[in-house]
């Protein structure tokens, strides 16, 4: 979307520095950059959840050395993969392109 945004501003207004969007690797590195801030950040935030409503790994005892310490490990930790790829892609990638819109429709589904 910022993507869209900045290539808009960039031909009608001509801000100085709004041509850096054009590139893919300055998009990349924001990605990056925003996809580490959003999984450090609130990754802690949706582990305590996770624990709070108790969604946790039900072990079954096979008799196996330190099977036990995975009782109640949260078991929807790709959450957080969900959308440390889902909003940076959203933000920063170029919507028009097709392989871009498969990539989230495989993402998601």
């Amino acid at each position: 979307m910022l993507y869209l945004l900045f290539e808009y501003l960039h031909k009608h207004y001509d801000f100085p520095g709004l041509g850096l969007f054009q590139y893919l690797t300055f998009r990349a590195s924001l990605s990056i950059v925003l996809s580490l801030i959003i999984t450090t950040v609130y990754g802690r935030r949706i582990i305590d959840y996770l624990h709070r409503k108790q969604v946790g790994e039900t072990v079954r005892n096979l008799g196996l050395e330190g099977q036990m310490q995975k009782q109640g490990t949260p078991t929807m930790g790709g959450i957080m993969i969900l959308l440390g790829i889902l909003i940076p892609t959203l933000l920063f990638a170029n919507l028009t392109n097709v392989y871009v819109i498969l990539m989230i429709i495989t993402t998601v589904w």
